[in-house]
């Protein structure tokens, strides 16, 4: 069994491969919280689960969120004596994935290059609704063009929640206007209506960029909230990121 470790600005995900994603195990991230509780949150996952520890034959695990990494870390000393594969830039430059700065590149998004490049073997765009949203640019030869970072949907909200009075939080729900009648409904239609529109647009600007006819695929829990643009993709994925982590022990195997 393989197990892949995403840590992100929103949550920690961990996959349990055997053959397939058999086990996904999603928990807030958290900077506050010590490595004994998440160890404790995993067990009990794994005792309603049934995972069989004795199984695991190698880790791999990418972070976006330093801090956390080493608390991760312990938790997953206690399960596996082994080595686990981190994903930094020395690593990446191990991957050649192009004239891109591994250094600079965050871990996740060279995990989705990999994974999405692996799934079509052609030019791809990725297009990933997380903390952030980001479109990654993978040409036919598996190497990244380049990024674009836009704010997440969420966090556009949250924002715009946090510095403005009076603007309550609102659910994540596409509106079938774009005019509200009351002011979540007027959210909704300025943010949800025009990420719509950000993203039919930056995918056509990137595939001008590229040239060809790159596949594009989503990921990020997010993207299945957006329904008015499933047209756009040609394959949508939440674990994407757990795929292409899975793809990169190969490689470097």
């Amino acid at each position: 069994m393989t197990i892949a470790i995403d840590i992100g600005n929103t949550d920690v995900v961990v996959g349990f491969y055997d053959q397939e994603w058999k086990h996904i195990f999603r928990v807030p991230s958290n900077l506050e919280m010590e490595a004994a509780e998440y160890e404790k949150r995993l067990r009990a996952f794994l005792l309603e689960e049934g995972v069989p520890l004795p199984t695991i034959r190698q880790v791999i695990l990418s972070s976006v969120v330093p801090d956390l990494t080493p608390v991760i870390l312990e938790v997953f000393n206690q399960f596996y004596e082994g080595n686990i594969t981190i994903v930094d830039g020395v690593l990446l430059t191990r991957l050649e994935l192009g004239n891109i700065n591994p250094f600079e590149l965050g871990s996740d998004l060279a995990a989705n290059a990999v994974g999405a490049f692996e799934r079509f073997q052609q030019g791809v765009i990725i297009v990933d609704f997380g903390t952030a949203l980001t479109f990654t640019s993978v040409n036919d030869q598996g190497q990244i063009l380049g990024v674009a970072i836009a704010p997440g949907v969420r966090t556009a909200m949250k924002s715009l929640s946090s510095n403005t009075a009076r603007l309550p939080e609102i659910p994540l729900e596409i509106p079938s206007k774009v005019l509200g009648n009351n002011t979540v409904e007027a959210l909704q239609g300025g943010i949800m209506q025009g990420y719509v529109g950000l993203v039919r647009h930056m995918v056509q600007q990137v595939k001008i960029e590229m040239g060809g006819s790159p596949k594009v695929i989503a990921t990020g829990g997010l993207s299945f909230v957006f329904k008015p643009l499933h047209d756009l993709f040609d394959a949508m994925d939440v674990n994407l990121t757990l795929d292409g982590l899975r793809m990169i022990l190969k490689r470097l195997a």
